[in-house]
């Protein structure tokens, strides 16, 4: 094996997904393809009504149907569950109140899904229908009628933070700009639906397949729903077709399988419709942003002020956590000093929204790339040039008590600005044609857990017994995103074999240790810190069953290229098998544990909200799009797009390329054509057909460019790749819009409609100004 310039011989190298040839030959199993003998169909009913008290619930008719086996209502599952400690709020199926259209009323488990469905026709609900919030500004004025009502004006948290001195900031500040940000609210429309099979065993166990990216606090929950002890509950990830954090907390046909299997004492699969994983949502929230940023002459942020308000729907679910990181990722970026912030998630009679990828952060982060080019333009500066000016001096704490360790941002910005011609293109193409750039960031992982514990945040565990076999046991979940990859190539380098040899087992709560699941870009920092510690653990026992062998000291002994070797005597010398055997003769079976929880240090401040935010690390990006504007239609297209991501470390180059693209290909379908659309309460574009995502012939080019800060804590120097890049894509898209045809658009999407009318305001003004005011561009770097 070629070693690359680090010395390494996997690490850093291209390779395809250890469950690649699954997937591609069919042979991969995801949890609608799993079928066993006896399994029911289950369906759920949902409510048609945004906001109504349940009176009574009839399902004797239901039952009465040949083929049905079991009903469920909220009588049969009453206690509460939620993603975070506090906010549970949500059941299996509604007690007292329906809260949103599509809300679960009960279900049924029949031998057919022909069956089930005709069942649900029969089961009878009294409703008594009440008002519906479904604006948030107007929700959380609201004086009676509350969603929740022990959450007054529909007001599920508020955060209200001040760091520095933001009025002496705004002060000094010879540029203001206030601008009012809509985003629209849009779903992860991953490719797989939901489902769950929930097997009850012989033993009365209960075996649940889920696509799901949080095993673990699933098992939890299922516990303390169907008030089972987790002893008698195990929980098994399958392949997943798509997460995004659409399958990052617990959603209802996960507990309703569960309730009805054991109910009947037999197998129960229940998988959404397509209509249904919309309702059941968990995806970005319409997001308001109410944002003024001050600018000095010479291109310094003197002062940020912030008031964010997010329609987080009917639940809970993650919303302090969403609202508390649109506020703390306001910092450790750039350099500032002095913010306030004031954040409202609200409750509305809609589904509940989630942690989609980017979590919290992708809102207003274009809300505030947006500003900020808007600032530079007023100050006649390149806005380019004004983030070079802001950038942070790592490592470093920031005001909001971030830990930044390492910042790869400024060669972030360097590349894109050399790669997409910003020098020669900024302001000088026909009008029409035009170039934006913009800055994103995001955590490797959360430094602080989301249930109250000191417990590591993950754990894996290596195995080696008589046939010399490398076993991987690890919870973390692998989602797409390559963790399972991932941890094969760090065992594989560090015992110095090939990755043919290391088998994995993931994601089972019988046989796999603790980990918290996949979410907040967490499984590269923290599972591949705690697997390489794991294999650490492991090769220093068989490299010290061999120098006990020889009878020379441990640190005379090298591992690589599936040898253990002297480093001075070739004649002491073992294959990676006799190795072994040497090992198992002193030790028997050889069992390696691997740990990782975050540094104290990283942990963050003590004010209230502070737990959210704080992270090990952070990864950045940087981005320029180009596009085409047709002033005629307001059709945009995306020519292109370069995006730099500094991801520590690019432990697999192959991986982290296609989740560069794949974050700039989500933030292009938000920044042009991705809205849900609502009316009344009622979601009227359900399916795949009517929620528009970019088709193929739709998609720039996109280029895309590691970088590689090598972060002091990350495995090799590795750190999140995910999701950061996906915020830069919206306002660089938007301030590229406004190079072409001097128009911003401050809502999202950005329809042509939109664009029309801004550009018909904008000749009124000019028109309104004088005879030769249209000969004038509206800002510096604006088209005539």
């Amino acid at each position: 094996m070629a070693k690359d310039t680090n010395g390494y011989n996997i690490i850093g190298k291209p390779m395809a997904m250890t469950d690649a040839r699954a997937k591609v030959t069919g042979l991969g199993k995801y949890a609608d393809d799993l079928s066993v003998p006896g399994m029911l169909i289950g369906k759920i009913l949902h409510s048609p009504h945004a906001h109504a008290r349940i009176r009574s619930i009839d399902t004797s008719q239901a039952e009465a149907l040949a083929g049905v086996k079991v009903t469920a209502t909220g009588e049969d599952a009453r206690n509460p569950y939620g993603i975070l400690p506090i906010g549970h709020d949500e059941r299996a199926f509604a007690l007292g109140k329906a809260l949103y259209i599509g809300d679960n009323i009960a279900a049924v488990a029949a031998t057919t899904p022909e069956v089930a469905e005709r069942a649900l026709d029969l089961i009878r609900v009294d409703y008594e229908q009440l008002p519906g919030w479904f604006d948030p500004e107007e929700s959380m004025k609201a004086s009676s009628n509350w969603i929740n009502e022990e959450r007054p004006q529909n007001i599920e948290k508020e955060y209200h933070h001040v760091f520095g001195d933001p009025e002496k900031g705004f002060g000094e500040a010879d540029f203001i700009a206030e601008e009012r940000y809509y985003a629209g609210e849009v779903n992860q429309a991953a490719m797989e639906p939901h489902a769950t099979l929930a097997v009850w065993e012989p033993d009365n166990r209960l075996t649940v397949h889920s696509s799901t990216q949080v095993p673990f606090y699933l098992h939890r929950t299922i516990a303390a729903v169907c008030e089972m002890p987790m002893s008698q509950i195990r929980v098994i990830k399958p392949l997943i077709g798509g997460g995004f954090g659409g399958k990052s907390e617990i959603i209802p046909l996960e507990v309703a399988a569960c309730v009805l299997a054991k109910k009947a004492r037999k197998p129960v699969k229940i998988t959404y419709t397509r209509e249904e994983v919309f309702l059941a949502h968990r995806g970005r929230p319409i997001t308001i942003v109410y944002l003024k940023v001050g600018l000095s002459r010479a291109g310094k942020i003197t002062a940020v002020q912030a008031r964010v308000i997010q329609d987080g729907g009917a639940y809970c679910g993650y919303g302090p956590v969403t609202v508390l990181y649109s506020g703390a990722l306001l910092g450790a970026i750039y350099d500032i000093a002095n913010v306030q912030y004031d954040g409202f998630r609200v409750l509305t009679n809609k589904p509940a929204c989630g942690a989609m990828r980017g979590h919290g952060t992708v809102n207003v982060r274009f809300a505030f790339e947006s500003i900020l080019d808007q600032l530079s333009h007023q100050a006649g500066l390149d806005p380019l040039e004004v983030r070079r000016r802001n950038l942070l001096k790592a490592p470093c704490i920031t005001a909001n008590s971030l830990r930044v360790t390492s910042y790869g941002l400024p060669e972030c910005i360097e590349k894109v600005f050399e790669r997409s011609g910003w020098a020669e293109k900024k302001g000088n193409l026909p009008y029409g044609k035009g170039v934006g750039m913009a800055c994103s960031h995001y955590v490797s992982g959360a430094a602080n857990p989301i249930i109250r514990s000191n417990m590591p945040h993950t754990t894996v565990h290596i195995k080696i017994d008589r046939d010399a076999a490398v076993t991987v046991y690890t919870g973390a979940s692998e989602i797409g995103q390559g963790s399972d990859t991932m941890q094969v190539q760090i065992a594989a380098e560090i015992l110095g074999v090939s990755t043919d040899r290391i088998k994995l087992v993931a994601a089972d709560t019988e046989l796999t240790p603790i980990d918290l699941g996949s979410y907040s870009s967490r499984v590269t920092f923290m599972a591949g810190n705690a697997c390489l510690n794991a294999a650490k653990d492991m090769r220093d026992q068989i490299v010290a069953a061999v120098a006990r062998k020889f009878g020379c000291a441990a640190d005379d002994f090298e591992v690589k290229d599936g040898r253990i070797s002297h480093k001075s005597d070739a004649g002491k010398s073992l294959s990676f098998d006799e190795a072994v055997t040497v090992a198992l003769e002193f030790h028997g079976a050889l069992v390696a544990r691997g740990t990782y929880a975050p540094p104290e240090t990283a942990r963050g401040g003590k004010f209230k909200g502070a737990g959210v935010g704080p992270s090990p690390a952070y990864s950045y990006s940087a981005q320029v799009a180009e596009v085409t504007v047709d002033p005629e239609t307001g059709q945009v297209r995306v020519d292109k797009i370069v995006a730099a991501h500094d991801c520590g470390k690019a432990l697999n180059p192959l991986t982290v390329e296609g989740q560069i693209e794949g974050s700039v290909y989500m933030g292009f379908g938000q920044a042009l054509q991705e809205d849900m659309i609502w009316k009344d309460g009622r979601l009227m574009n359900p399916s795949l057909l009517e929620y528009r995502i970019p088709a193929t012939k739709e998609n720039p080019e996109i280029e895309s460019i590691i970088v590689e800060s090598i972060d002091p804590e990350g495995p090799f120097g590795a750190k999140e790749a995910g999701e950061g890049s996906l915020a830069a894509t919206i306002p660089a898209i938007a301030n590229a819009i406004f190079d072409a045809v001097g128009v911003r658009i401050n809502s999202t999407p950005i329809t042509p409609d939109k664009i029309l009318d801004a550009l018909r305001e904008k000749q009124k003004l000019a028109s309104g100004n004088g005879a030769n005011a249209a000969n004038k561009p509206v800002a510096a770097g604006g088209r005539l």
